[in-house]
């Protein structure tokens, strides 16, 4: 199974995330912020499958850590996740760089279901339209 690192600020999103992915039998490790995250990265060496990160976030926000994962690590699939409309946008301009951005609040199911599209580099073009 993969490999992943969650970035989420709040320790029950971040909680719910991480014990969902592990069903799945997923490793998973976990950073409160972008700034942490890449800490962790830095620290494995980039040696994870799928970075997944809120993108509203104190310290170093999603879009940030997607612009430093995609520069250092350019491999390393990205997915976001954000509960505001107006973040979702700014991910759009990441396009190229982010695999897609899940919208909180989420499911069990949907969590599992967009990590494993990441995974496997699918993209739900019915979602992306959502907010083209």
């Amino acid at each position: 199974m993969a490999r992943i690192l969650v970035t989420e600020d709040d320790e029950a999103v971040r909680s719910f995330v991480k014990r969902a992915l592990e069903l799945d039998g997923h490793s998973v490790e976990i950073a409160e912020d972008g700034g942490e995250a890449v800490d962790v990265l830095k620290q494995h060496g980039g040696a994870f499958d799928l970075v997944l990160s809120d993108i509203k976030m104190p310290v170093m926000d999603g879009i940030a850590l997607a612009l430093v994962v995609a520069r250092d690590w350019p491999s390393l699939r990205i997915l976001l996740m954000t509960g505001f409309a107006d973040q979702r946008e700014r991910a759009h301009n990441l396009d190229a760089l982010v695999h897609d951005v899940v919208t909180k609040p989420f499911s069990l199911a949907d969590i599992r279901r967009a990590v494993s599209m990441a995974l496997a580099g699918i993209v739900n073009e019915d979602d992306r339209k959502l907010y083209a």
